[in-house]
C-alpha cells in the first residue's frame, strides 16, 4: 500500500508539472507573440531603448518554441525521447536564448543608468547603438553556448530525465567541465547581477538627489521624462522576475559542481529548471502592463478582435438562415403542388401529413 501511495503521489506530481509546463508554454507563446505584434505595429515610433525589450521577446519566444514541445512530449513518457544529438541541440538553444536574455537585461540597465545619470551622453544613444549592443549580446551568448560543443563542458540529460542542459555529473568529475560551470556562474550570473544592481542603485540615488534638490527649490520634477520613468520601472520589474527565476538554478549548478551530485535529488534540479523557464512569461506581461501606449494598443486590438468575432458569428448565423429559407420555400411549394394533385384526383386516398421535420429533412 505504501508503494502504491508513493507511486500515486509521484504520478500526481508529474501530471501537475506537465500541466504547469503546458500552461507556461501557451502563456509565453501568446505573450511574446503579442508583444512582437504590437512592436511591429508601432515600429516607426519605437525608442532605441525599447529595442532591448523587443530582443527579450525574441529570445523568450525562441526559448519557448525550441524547448517546450520536446520537453512536454518527453514528460508524457517520463524520459528523453529524441536521442543524444537532439539533446545537445536542445541544451544549446536553452543556453543561447537564456544567456542572451540575461545579457540584454544587463545592457538595458546600463543604458538606463547612462540616460538617467548622464543625460548629456544618454541623449546621444540612438538606434544604431541599440542594434550594435543587441548584436554583442547575441555574440556573447553564442560564445558560451558553443563552448560545450567544443568540449569545454558537456551537454547531457538533466537528472530528472525529460530535458537536457549542462551535464552536471561531468562538471563534478572533470576539471574542464567544472571550469566551464564556474565561468558560466561568474560571467553569466555574478557579473550581470553586479552590473544590474549597480546600475539601478545609481538610478535610484540620482532620482532621490534630484527630488531633494527640486523640493528645496520648489521646482517641478523635470529631471526625468515620463518615458524614462516607465522604462526604469519595467526594467526593474523584468530584472527582479529574471533573478527570481534563475537564482535557484545558479545555486544548484554550484552545488552540483562542488558538492556530491549523487546526493542531490532530481526534484532539486527539476524545480529550478521549471522556475528558470518561467522567466519567458514575465517579460511580455510586465512590459505590456507598464507601457501605457502598448497597453492601449493591446486593449484596442483585443476590442477590435472581439467585434470582428461577434460580427463573424452573426454573419454566419444569417448565412445559415438565408440558406435554409430557399430550401424551405422549395419544399413547401412541392408539398402544395402535391396536395393540390391529391385534392383534384378522384382517388379516395388522403394527402400525406406534412410535418416540420419532414420539410427540413
Amino acid at each position: 500500500s505504501d508503494r502504491c501511495s508513493g507511486s500515486n503521489d509521484s504520478n500526481i506530481r508529474k501530471k501537475n508539472a506537465r500541466s504547469w509546463r503546458n500552461t507556461k508554454g501557451m502563456c509565453s507563446l501568446f505573450g511574446n507573440s503579442t508583444l512582437l505584434y504590437i512592436s511591429y505595429k508601432k515600429k516607426n515610433v519605437l525608442k532605441p531603448a525599447e529595442y532591448f525589450i523587443i530582443n527579450l521577446a525574441v529570445s523568450d519566444l525562441g526559448l519557448t518554441l525550441s524547448l517546450y514541445p520536446m520537453a512536454i512530449t518527453s514528460s508524457f513518457y517520463h524520459r528523453w525521447l529524441y536521442g543524444k544529438t537532439v539533446c545537445s541541440v536542445y541544451a544549446f538553444c536553452g543556453m543561447l536564448f537564456g544567456i542572451c536574455s540575461l545579457t540584454t537585461l544587463t545592457l538595458l540597465s546600463m543604458v538606463c543608468f547612462v540616460k538617467v545619470c548622464y543625460p548629456l551622453y544618454g541623449n546621444r544613444f540612438n538606434s544604431v547603438h541599440g542594434r550594435l549592443l543587441i548584436a554583442c549580446a547575441w555574440v556573447y551568448a553564442l560564445l558560451f553556448a558553443c563552448s560545450p560543443l567544443a568540449h569545454w563542458g558537456e551537454y547531457g540529460p538533466e537528472p530528472y530525465g525529460t530535458a537536457c542542459c549542462i551535464d552536471w555529473r561531468l562538471s563534478n568529475q572533470l576539471s574542464t567541465a567544472r571550469s566551464y560551470t564556474v565561468a558560466l556562474f561568474i560571467f553569466c550570473y555574478i557579473l550581470p547581477c553586479c552590473a544590474i544592481l549597480a546600475s539601478y542603485t545609481g538610478i535610484l540615488l540620482a532620482v532621490h538627489a534630484s527630488r531633494r534638490t527640486m523640493e528645496q527649490h520648489a521646482l517641478r520634477p523635470t529631471h526625468m521624462s515620463s518615458i524614462q520613468i516607465v522604462i526604469v520601472k519595467l526594467s526593474v520589474a523584468v530584472c527582479i522576475g529574471f533573478f527570481a527565476a534563475w537564482s535557484p538554478y545558479a545555486v544548484v549548478s554550484m552545488w552540483a559542481a562542488f558538492g556530491h551530485v549523487e546526493n542531490i535529488p532530481p526534484m532539486a534540479f527539476a524545480m529550478p529548471a521549471m522556475f528558470a523557464k518561467s522567466s519567458t512569461i514575465y517579460n511580455p506581461i510586465i512590459y505590456l502592463m507598464l507601457r501605457p501606449n502598448f497597453r492601449r494598443m493591446v486593449c484596442s486590438d483585443l476590442g477590435a478582435l472581439c467585434q470582428v468575432s461577434m460580427k463573424g458569428c452573426i454573419c454566419s448565423q444569417c448565412q445559415v438562415k438565408c440558406c435554409l429559407k430557399p430550401k424551405i420555400r422549395v419544399r413547401l411549394r412541392a408539398v402544395q403542388r402535391q396536395t393540390i394533385h391529391f385534392a383534384s384526383s378522384n382517388s379516395p386516398a388522403q394527402p400525406p401529413i406534412v410535418t416540420l421535420k419532414a420539410i427540413l429533412s
